[in-house]
């Protein structure tokens, strides 16, 4: 078998694309999307018109909700494609805004539920701030599932699965771009900070008992990858798909819930001032987390100036 094969033995994979084309090719059990995958996917011809037909057909409304629409357009023609779900994100400047975030959250779920999908189908992505956190324990509430992104800390991980939230996206390779950065050492394998973070948070849940689902997010290489085998899931890009396609190496299961209660990990309540305060003191979560929002909300603006070309 090659290693996307191995891999899928022990994990689920998920496609990190908007591209139906190599999310048929490469038969993912979920799939992931964000504003800059859609800004990218509607930038190619074979998809522009997706864009266009939305701007058309509502017309009529706000640009930010056409964009809802456009994103769920997107995500309707994923699920034609795959068995599982498919995450859609809220806009990153409701980072700070619980009620705007559960709103939207509410509206994205009506929108593909109107379209005949059920909710168990959607996750809902919203970021990791402790707003955003508090939201997706509103929405969690209602029965709208959601995928907690912009993770880059233990602190988020704990506060994310004390509020219920069905799964965590921890972005393996930002954590080690910052490290890179700030070191100037590149750390491979299982020294990699990035895959740390992961195991760290993967052996929290299993050990006492949290059932939210850990997603391996953003990678760099596919060492990343294979070092986390076993992890719930692992959301991958069409290149490091092709690349484990290409290999026929064996891969080695690295995280079990059986091994996790011998993990060296402490249990920890997590309040907003600890919340905080936790992160503040986490140079790279802070940096990262703001980065983040910063990136996808630029992006989700580039997406309303394609919309508003068109009206």
């Amino acid at each position: 078998m090659n290693q996307l094969e191995q891999l899928k033995q022990y994990t689920t994979v998920v496609a990190d694309t908007g591209d139906f084309q190599l999310i048929k090719a490469y038969t993912p059990q979920d799939a992931t999307t964000n504003p800059s995958l859609i800004l990218k996917a509607v930038q190619k011809e074979e998809y522009k018109h997706l864009l266009e037909k939305v701007a058309r057909d509502h017309r009529e409304l706000p640009t930010s909700k056409v964009a809802d629409h456009l994103l769920v357009a997107f995500g309707l023609e994923i699920l034609k494609l795959i068995p599982g779900r498919v995450s859609t994100e809220t806009d990153a400047r409701h980072s700070f805004d619980t009620a705007a975030t559960v709103e939207q959250g509410r509206e994205i779920i009506k929108l593909y539920e109107d379209a005949g999908i059920a909710r168990e189908r959607v996750l809902i992505k919203i970021a990791s701030t402790w707003e955003g956190i508090r939201a997706s324990q509103v929405l969690e509430q209602e029965g709208i599932h959601c995928n907690m992104t912009l993770l880059f800390s233990l602190a988020q991980a704990i506060a994310c699965a004390e509020a219920g939230a069905t799964l965590i996206s921890p972005f393996v390779g930002r954590i080690y771009d910052w490290y890179k950065k700030n070191t100037g050492i590149e750390p491979v394998g299982a020294e990699d900070p990035g895959v740390q973070s992961v195991k760290r948070i993967y052996n929290y849940y299993r050990k006492f008992g949290y059932k939210t689902e850990v997603m391996g997010a953003s990678f760099r290489n596919t060492s990343q990858i294979t070092e986390l085998a076993g992890c719930d899931l692992l959301t991958i890009s069409p290149e490091l798909l092709q690349e484990l396609s290409n290999s026929e190496a064996p891969i080695e299961r690295k995280l079990s819930a059986e091994a996790a209660p011998s993990a060296h990990v402490h249990k920890m309540s997590i309040d907003e001032k600890t919340f905080r305060t936790m992160l503040n003191d986490d140079a790279m979560g802070t940096e990262k987390l703001a980065e983040g929002i910063r990136l996808f909300s630029a992006d989700a603006g580039k997406l309303k100036q394609l919309i508003v070309a068109l009206r």
